[in-house]
């Protein structure tokens, strides 16, 4: 059996998933994320679990072969709960789908649970393992003090600069992440006062031709181009954008699939950009980010492609 866990709101690429295994009669089991709290009846112990859900569907760690780790979004509180424990709530919760997590941690994962974390919360360690193999990055400070960043915006920004913040985001009902993202300008730099409250991103803003969605599995690339030239982020955008398919040259393949073995992944959504000067610039890796429109509008099997790898790996691992 698979066990894939995902949130409430998730749908079209996890019915995809959960079709192609139908197709091939290999058991799965959903556990929403959100969800895995009192609706549910959890026990731990140091080997195992059991979960029995809101719909009396159960499950036992035993019978769990590998773990899809879909998509996990913050545990729902109970609207009665009285607002002094609410904190208690969600920090013991969380802390039971951690250990029940762990029980899991000898068995094929997509993608590993620790490696995945240690990747999606940490940006800067991105950046500084795409440089060292091979890839272009972009000049970047994560900062709080309004000095530092206007003097890296005088040094290395040319009178345009992009902010961002680096975990805040909010997600659509689908699950999709819409990030903040900005403009910094030399007559802008004066609110940067604020950034005491909420640390940023800056790095420099990069004229470029267009953007590159590539989604990774494993040393196979399903890569969508969207022509956006004009707009700091494609994603926070009011214009329609179109994909269509792109091939990578096979040197940033390489060095993409040599920075993903690094950092322990078999999968993960990459952006990146071609500047105007005919650079590949590595913006970042969402272990966790969106592929659906890739494979919805440009025909991509990365549903079939995800399945069939977490398969052969658990076949090889029994």
């Amino acid at each position: 059996m698979i066990l894939c866990i995902t949130h409430s709101q998730d749908f079209y690429t996890i019915d995809l998933f959960f079709e192609y295994l139908s197709s091939k009669n290999i058991p799965y089991f959903r556990l929403n994320s959100d969800k895995l709290n009192h609706f549910q009846k959890i026990s731990v112990d140091q080997n195992s679990f059991e979960i029995i859900d809101e719909s009396g569907n159960g499950i036992h760690s035993d019978d769990i072969q590998g773990v899809w780790h879909r998509k996990a979004w913050r545990i729902s509180i109970p609207e009665e709960l009285d607002q002094d424990y609410e904190n208690v709530f969600l920090k013991e919760y969380t802390s039971l789908r951690y250990n029940l997590f762990t029980v899991l941690e000898d068995i094929p994962w997509i993608n590993p649970y620790e490696k995945e974390k240690k990747m999606d919360g940490n940006k800067m360690l991105q950046l500084k393992i795409a440089q060292k193999n091979n890839l272009t990055i972009p000049k970047t400070i994560f900062s709080n003090d309004e000095g530092k960043v206007k003097a890296f915006f005088h040094e290395y920004c040319s009178g345009k600069a992009i902010a961002k913040l680096h975990d805040a985001t909010i997600k659509t009902m689908n699950g999709e992440n819409l990030i903040s993202t900005m403009i910094i300008e030399e007559e802008t730099l004066e609110y940067l006062s604020d950034i005491v409250y909420c640390p940023m991103i800056f790095q420099p803003y990069i004229e470029k031709e267009y953007e590159l969605r590539i989604m990774y599995i494993d040393g196979e690339f399903f890569t969508g181009k969207i022509n956006n030239s004009e707009n700091a982020d494609w994603r926070v955008s009011q214009k329609g954008y179109f994909w269509s398919d792109y091939e990578l040259p096979q040197n940033i393949k390489e060095n993409l699939t040599f920075m993903m073995k690094e950092m322990g992944l078999y999968m993960g959504a990459i952006d990146m950009i071609k500047g105007k000067d005919g650079k590949y610039y590595f913006l970042e890796v969402n272990p966790q980010g969106e592929w659906g429109m890739l494979q919805k509008e440009l025909g991509f099997p990365i549903a079939e492609r995800i399945a069939d790898n977490l398969i052969n790996r658990i076949n090889f691992h029994e």
